[in-house]
């Protein structure tokens, strides 16, 4: 599906069902222990070459530390993400069924505040 590139956010976290997270939650078992990637794709049944690749890109994102030979979860970003998930889901959850979840278009009356912001400064 094509997006608006100059304003596409891509989630920094990997995608439910990916490598990327299976990885990520395989690591956050276990914060201390650094694992090589043969470990990983062994423990985790994935091709070899798809866990070096994915673990280079989640070293890129600060998910996970890397020291010689031994990949390690990136605690500190991780938990920071997932808290934040953590808390878009209680919300989510706590306001499903309310008005501005049944109505979408709730917003397309508001007033347009920069004309009140012009109007209280004398500008027009």
């Amino acid at each position: 599906m094509p997006v608006d590139f100059e304003n596409y956010q891509p989630s920094d976290l990997p995608g439910p069902n990916t490598n990327g997270r299976t990885i990520l939650r395989f690591l956050a078992a276990t914060p201390e222990t650094g694992y090589r990637a043969g470990e990983i794709a062994e423990a985790l049944d994935i091709p070899r070459g798809s866990v070096g690749t994915t673990l280079s890109r989640l070293h890129n994102q600060g998910f996970v530390r890397h020291k010689g030979e031994y990949w390690a979860i990136n605690p500190d970003a991780y938990d920071a993400h997932t808290a934040s998930l953590i808390g878009l889901a209680a919300v989510s959850e706590q306001f499903a069924g309310d008005y501005y979840d049944e109505n979408p278009d709730w917003d397309a009356n508001l007033p347009d505040l920069d004309e009140y912001e012009d109007a209280d400064s004398g500008t027009e």
